[in-house]
């Protein structure tokens, strides 16, 4: 594949946040040179920001932050930035309008991932209802939020909903999880024709095909459309003799059947190494959620929550990504 022959529906994003790769890296994904881009204490009630959501909105970007308060309990806050590196974000927790009284007094909210579909802005997280859970919104300005049902069972993580619908009806990935730390470890795919009711559900791809990946998988951003596929980015985790060790790994899904993986990394491509990667609140811990892609050029800003912590940014290009990926795939 030429970089010619690659396409990219969407828009251009002429504000993206963007270094060049430094020349002296051969690595695909390489950080923001002034990383992290959100320290810790980035608002009075916040003891760490991390794991958030970010996208264009009209001239500038918006985004929807895991807050962590000084309780340890976790909240979405909304954040607006006209370059995606400065962030000016809400003191208040959002309040979402709408749902049922069993579903509306949530425990926690974290992890958020923000899909746009139509018109139609979505906010994805994961929602404390007798366990965790996906919690959905929808809004259109980043005002008022209507809160839709929840869309499974607990417990589940890492919901992740795709940018159009897929053969008439929306589309999710997500990882089926239990009561303790993920054991399952597993992404599967979901349809619903009214973000209600969802079923037809497929397994997309496991844990376990090598070391970095072994312990447990989970969607991140909601995949990028492309010529050749859904480029999906998503974590993979080590349980090393010292922890955890969260990694971040890139996948190719058909795109009608996207449990179908096409290519899927043999290696990470973001591991910790930085120091406010390898530490903080939990340490070694890369975890993207959240990927602005420039159409046009292919240009990709990766924004990835560290250590449990902060917020930080890498870069890519998907003209230069795929190619490697299809060079570096190991499906089993």
């Amino acid at each position: 594949m030429t970089k010619s022959s690659l396409h990219i529906p969407g828009p251009a994003v002429p504000n993206l946040p963007w270094e060049p790769r430094p020349a002296a890296s051969t690595e695909q994904v390489w950080r923001y040179s002034r990383n992290p881009i959100i320290d810790r204490y980035p608002i009075p009630c916040a003891y760490s920001i991390y794991n958030s959501a970010v996208l264009p909105f009209e001239d500038r970007f918006v985004g929807v932050f895991r807050t962590e308060y000084k309780t340890r309990m976790p909240y979405l806050h909304v954040g607006w930035s006209k370059d995606g590196l400065k962030w000016d974000i809400a003191h208040d927790k959002i309040q979402f309008q709408g749902a049922a009284p069993e579903i509306a007094a949530m425990e926690y909210a974290y992890d958020p991932r923000l899909t746009k579909v139509g018109d139609d802005y979505y906010i994805q997280w994961c929602n404390g209802y007798h366990g965790p859970t996906i919690g959905l919104a929808r809004t259109r300005d980043f005002k008022t939020f209507e809160q839709l049902e929840n869309a499974f069972l607990p417990y589940n993580r890492n919901g992740a909903i795709f940018p159009r619908q897929i053969n008439g009806r929306y589309a999710m990935l997500s990882r089926p999880s239990d009561t303790g730390h993920t054991p399952f470890g597993d992404i599967f795919y979901s349809e619903s024709p009214d973000l209600e009711f969802w079923g037809r559900h497929r397994h997309v791809m496991s844990k376990g095909i090598n070391w970095w990946q072994g312990t447990k998988i989970g969607a991140g951003p909601s995949p990028i459309e492309t010529s050749e596929g859904w480029l999906l980015f998503y974590h993979g985790v080590l349980n090393s003799c010292n922890g955890f060790v969260y990694s971040t790994g890139v996948a190719l899904l058909d795109l009608e059947q996207p449990w179908k993986v096409l290519y899927r990394s043999a290696e990470h491509i973001l591991t910790p190494e930085a120091p406010y990667e390898t530490t903080g609140t939990v340490p070694n811990v890369v975890f993207p959620t959240a990927a602005v892609c420039d159409a046009p050029t292919g240009r990709i800003a990766l924004y990835c929550g560290a250590a449990d912590t902060v917020v930080s940014l890498a870069f890519t290009n998907a003209n230069d990504l795929i190619p490697w990926l299809k060079a570096h795939s190991q499906l089993a």
